[in-house]
């Protein structure tokens, strides 16, 4: 007996445990969504493709499972590309569903085709970003596509795929004995792990160093290692530092926790990386933020380190730095066989309370050299005090996604996380409107927890409906906007090579300073919300704003001050070039050295 294929599809998705698709209707995809207007899942309609990306990015972070985004042909898939990219780069699992052309139409221009240089090659569009592209040609081969796509989203280093489906393949009748495969398929896959005399050499080459270091990225978070992390990282005394990404894998606040390393690190972080004998990267890229452009000495020295690095994609291991040991493994699973080497190989375990103690010490030193910053009143506020006044009221388990700027590179830098999962940040595309719309996603996953965005007026300019969104969906997220009437980090970097802020800075064509007014903007949507007029009533406002469960924007006017770097970033010596640096390498033998650079 044959039935609808949009209906099957809807009925393979609900037994996957799909509770939410985000996505934006279009003529390719309305037999999907008369299948979907009978389902139990529930559609989030946006107003804009792009933020159906993010909040699909938004939603896996949380689960750690692919989330669905279903979207039209043409402009609906581009203009979700953006955020599909984003999920690409950070690693974040999500099946994209898109509406295409008739299949009996390819070629022959029809209503939205994409075929400037090949027919029916919509899919092609996403073919640089995503793990795999399908397009469906024969509806027998979407449940056997189903599969596969959900696991290689899953599996590996995870990330999107793209199924594009011509919009008769909806809504042709197909016998449901094709699903019964689906039925057999099973929903996870296991994750390899290193093998024990893997993980005794790399223990030993820890043991015999005199200055080892863990380096993490965002895998560890993604892949629930904290645990395993804190019982081997505490077991051999090993300071720990992490990129952007490896925030919340442990606490800011533990003993063993360095810093951010790189361009937004300080001189002491940066210092400890740089002088260390063996260093193991687990689930990092060592990527440029985070490796101050890869120039020699600065955050990682090759020509001084041992390197040796465990990553789910073999692709990255020893990409930018040479490893003497690689391994492709799960990371929380080479943790536990790592832990239990140690134990073998160490039974009494290691002590380092000397170089704890100068951790601490740095620590201190550095929140000591921001208090005054912190609790200044003036106003428009500074950076600083919108985030010590946040970390203050925001619950521990409370979850923050930031943007592009300060809320990304000053959180990134001075504001401690203490729980995995509780800060998402945009960190391979650095794309502007993540946050706005990630906290959708991210609320509709943690519906118990409080959630927020920090983001800057240009990040929140980039899409404002998503406060149409949240109130339609009665979503009950806050927005802050940290309002500088600029693309505040971009000014800064321009003001400090030219004598100008050109194309920066929002200005009327008098010259005055120009902002839309967020939180009127909001409250025609029908959002609560408020405008911050003096730095002592923030604090207040975004405690009404949490206690408020209902959509909420703060427009906080803030003073553009840059996020204050001992580190280095390749692109200011493109710019201003020094005598030192030569096509991105740094060459110390000059007479004249950049002044960043540490010499310690």
């Amino acid at each position: 007996m044959s039935r609808i294929i949009a209906y099957q599809l809807v009925d393979y998705l609900e037994r996957r445990g799909i509770e939410h698709i985000f996505g934006l209707c279009g003529h390719t995809v309305i037999g999907f969504l008369d299948a979907l207007s009978h389902s139990k899942i529930k559609y989030i309609s946006v107003r804009h493709e792009q933020i159906a990306a993010h909040a699909a990015d938004g939603y896996a972070r949380v689960n750690r499972k692919a989330s669905v985004m279903l979207c039209h042909l043409g402009p609906g898939l581009t203009n979700a590309a953006t955020g599909v990219a984003n999920a690409a780069l950070d690693a974040i699992p999500m099946v994209v569903i898109a509406g295409d052309v008739p299949s009996y139409y390819y070629g022959k221009h029809p209503h939205q085709e994409v075929n400037m240089h090949c027919d029916g090659s919509q899919y092609d569009i996403y073919k640089p970003f995503v793990k795999r592209a399908w397009r469906i040609d024969k509806p027998e081969l979407l449940p056997e596509i189903l599969d596969k796509a959900f696991r290689l989203a899953e599996s590996g280093r995870p990330g999107p795929v793209l199924i594009s489906v011509p919009m008769d393949m909806f809504s042709r009748e197909m016998d449901p004995v094709h699903f019964e495969r689906t039925y057999k398929d099973s929903h996870y896959t296991c994750k390899p792990t290193l093998n024990d005399e893997t993980a005794e050499a790399i223990v030993q080459k820890i043991l015999d160093a005199k200055s080892p270091l863990i380096h993490i990225g965002g895998q560890v978070v993604q892949s629930d290692a904290s645990a395993s992390l804190l019982a081997f990282i505490e077991y051999l005394d090993l300071p720990v530092t992490r990129s952007l990404m490896g925030q919340g894998a442990i606490p800011d606040a533990h003993p063993l926790h360095v810093g951010m390393t790189g361009f937004w690190g300080t001189d002491f972080v940066n210092g400890m990386s740089a002088n260390a004998d063996v260093i193991l990267g687990l689930g990092t890229r060592f990527a440029e933020a985070d490796s101050s452009s890869w120039y020699k000495g600065v955050t990682f020295n090759p020509d001084h380190t041992t390197f040796m690095q465990i990553d789910a994609d073999p692709v990255e291991i020893g990409r930018n730095y040479p490893v003497e040991i690689g391994a492709v493994a799960d990371i929380d699973q080479a943790l536990k066989t790592l832990l239990a080497a140690a134990k073998k190989l160490c039974p009494e375990g290691v002590k380092r309370e000397e170089m704890k103690a100068a951790i601490a010490k740095n620590k201190a030193d550095f929140k000591a050299s921001n208090v005054a910053i912190s609790e200044d009143g003036r106003f428009p506020m500074t950076p600083q005090r919108i985030l010590k006044d946040v970390r203050e009221v925001f619950p521990e388990d409370g979850i923050i996604a930031t943007d592009v700027g300060w809320n990304k590179n000053g959180v990134g830098q001075q504001f401690e996380i203490t729980i995995p999962r509780t800060i998402m940040h945009p960190g391979g595309l650095a794309t502007m409107g993540f946050g706005p719309a990630a906290i959708l996603g991210i609320k509709l996953a943690a519906p118990d927890k409080k959630v927020i965005t920090l983001v800057g007026d240009g990040g929140f300019g980039a899409n404002p409906t998503v406060l149409a969104t949240a109130v339609e969906q009665n979503i009950p997220v806050v927005w802050v906007v940290m309002n500088n009437s600029a693309f505040g980090t971009i000014a800064g970097l321009t003001a400090s090579h030219y004598p100008h802020s050109f194309g920066t800075i929002f200005k009327t064509p008098d010259g005055e300073s120009y902002s839309p007014n967020w939180a009127e903007i909001a409250a025609g949507y029908g959002v609560k919300s408020k405008r911050i007029t003096s730095a002592d009533e923030f604090k207040a406002a975004f405690e009404e704003a949490l206690a408020s469960d209902v959509p909420y924007l703060l427009d906080v006017p803030m003073e553009n001050i840059p996020v204050p770097t001992d580190g280095i970033w390749n692109i200011n010596d493109i710019y201003t070039p020094k005598e030192n640096v030569e096509e991105g390498k740094l060459t110390f033998g000059s007479a004249k050295k950049s002044a960043h650079v540490s010499t310690n």
